[in-house]
């Protein structure tokens, strides 16, 4: 029987349950036994939601705070740079040094979700960790740009790993309804970060003279000791996949495994790399979507956290100021991320919200572009970051929603976000010095991004996974499960027509 996206399931689809638009009908054989089968479902559900509750105090705060970490130690260059990093380069060196990090770092993200899952989470992420702190450490060092080009490009090899490599651990740990406020969360430490990052300058910067090193220097220095002090303890406060993770007893490790299968999810067990996995990413329409979605989040998205401080600067503040006015939208950003997090995972509307969202950043740089009023300006600061930064982890929940298979999810993630960090070397090179302090190419730049790929990008894919699903609903799918034994149509994963997409 064929329905529209909004009309109600039918009788045989409640007799197989719908969990997230997608029809569950697991067979029982398929999954681990289960420790609860004696409990009533009242009871099930408490244990349930005790478990949930003990999954996200054990993942979710130190992932979170490794992030912040992250995104302070490859944004803290442009509170440097206000500081007086800029006058040992030229403008043109300076963000030649910002575009190499994203060059390192956009290339190797689509191959640090394989080394995650092979090399164990608790041991990838402290490694790279410690790595990029090291790397930290030297910037204070350096005297030229080629030094700072140098340590750029090595800090941009080490932090590849990170931000993909979490939204996909943590897609291995929740369910498709559960993630999206998880990913908000974790991600709205970037915009904490940005906030905490302005006060911390402005503190360090204080150091000016200290050991013969200016200011800049001791924000670089600080910051890298102490990424690697945080790297260290992270050995024994990052977890492995479900399957192996020790804080885990073995009937919540079996709770866990269940409730991820009963939502049509396999992350959670090994599973080995095969190139197939890898080709079934690249030839599907919805990785490149979602890239080119992503893409219009996130160049603006550095365009603004490299250069606030300097568009700030711009209206005629100090440089401690400036980094002090740059605090409140980000504080205001990480406010609605997490509510974006939550209104999509209560609503599955994550294209929805993505497109309203879109709406506030091409406000506030259109505020940008066409005011030279210092107070308009900065209002339109405000909006560019409550615009931007929910669309981040909206985006990667709503691409991982849609995709499904241990190694494919994890591919589809480090090119959508290899491609939209790639993305970053147009943001390092768009604030030009000489047109100051309206930044017109920047400004227009960043408006453009965000109008068409991202509010764009949105509006389309929205309607062809609409389209997608009624046909799925219609039967029109239905032959490419005919001929395939029970293993063969699993494996197919998004691609079965019982799969429904999230809008």
């Amino acid at each position: 029987m064929s329905r529209g996206d909004d009309e109600s399931p039918s009788s045989e689809e409640k007799k197989l349950g719908v969990e997230n638009g997608r029809l569950e009908n697991v067979a029982l054989d398929d999954l681990p036994p289960d420790p609860d089968a004696h409990l009533s479902e009242a009871e099930k559900a408490a244990i349930d939601k005790k478990l949930l509750r003990r999954l996200d105090i054990r993942l979710i705060p130190w992932l979170s705070f490794l992030y912040l970490i992250s995104f302070l130690d490859r944004t803290n260059i442009g509170n440097a740079k206000v500081e007086g990093l800029s006058n040992l380069m030229t403008p043109g060196q300076y963000n030649a040094a910002l575009s190499l990090f994203f060059v390192s770092y956009s290339l190797l993200e689509p191959l640090t979700n394989v080394l995650l899952k092979r090399l164990r989470p608790s041991i990838f992420i402290p490694a790279i960790m410690l790595v990029w702190g090291i790397v930290m450490v030297t910037m204070g060092l350096i005297h030229d740009f080629s030094g700072l080009a140098a340590a750029r490009w090595f800090l941009g090899v080490a932090e590849a790993g990170l931000f993909p490599g979490v939204n996909y651990y943590l897609s291995c740990w929740y369910r498709r309804s559960e993630f999206g406020l998880r990913a908000a969360v974790f991600f709205s430490a970037a915009a904490l970060a940005g906030s905490f990052g302005g006060l911390l300058a402005a503190a360090i910067s204080l150091m000016d003279g200290i050991g013969g090193k200016p200011g800049w220097a001791w924000i670089f220095i600080l910051e890298g000791l102490a990424t690697v002090i945080i790297a260290i303890v992270s050995y024994w406060m990052v977890f492995d996949f479900p399957d192996e993770a020790r804080f885990l007893s073995n009937d919540d490790r079996a709770r866990v495994i269940r409730r991820l299968k009963a939502d049509r999810q396999s992350s959670a067990e090994h599973e080995d790399f095969k190139m197939k996995y890898f080709w079934a990413s690249v030839m599907d329409w919805k990785t490149w979507a979602f890239a080119i979605i992503y893409m219009g989040a996130d160049m603006p998205l550095y365009a603004f956290s490299l250069f606030l401080p300097t568009i700030i600067a711009g209206l005629g503040y100090d440089g401690i100021t400036a980094n002090l006015l740059s605090v409140p939208p980000y504080a205001a950003a990480a406010v609605l991320t997490v509510a974006v997090g939550w209104y999509a995972d209560r609503t599955k509307r994550r294209g929805l919200s993505n497109i309203a969202t879109s709406f506030l950043g091409i406000a506030g740089f259109g505020m940008l572009l066409g005011s030279k009023h210092p107070g308009v300006q900065y209002a339109g600061t405000f909006l560019g970051a409550i615009g931007i930064y929910p669309c981040i982890p909206n985006t990667i929940a709503w691409a991982s929603n849609n995709v499904e298979g241990v190694y494919k999810r994890g591919v589809t993630l480090g090119f959508a976000i290899g491609w939209g960090n790639l993305n970053g070397v147009v943001s390092s090179n768009i604030y030009l010095t000489r047109q100051k302090p309206r930044y017109y190419a920047g400004h227009g730049v960043v408006l453009g991004y965000l109008a068409v790929a991202l509010l764009g990008g949105s509006i389309v894919t929205h309607l062809l996974l609409r389209a997608e699903n009624s046909k799925r609903r219609s039967g029109k799918r239905d032959n490419w499960i005919e001929g395939k034994s029970e293993e063969e149509i699993e494996m197919l994963g998004d691609q079965r027509p019982d799969f429904l997409y999230t809008l």
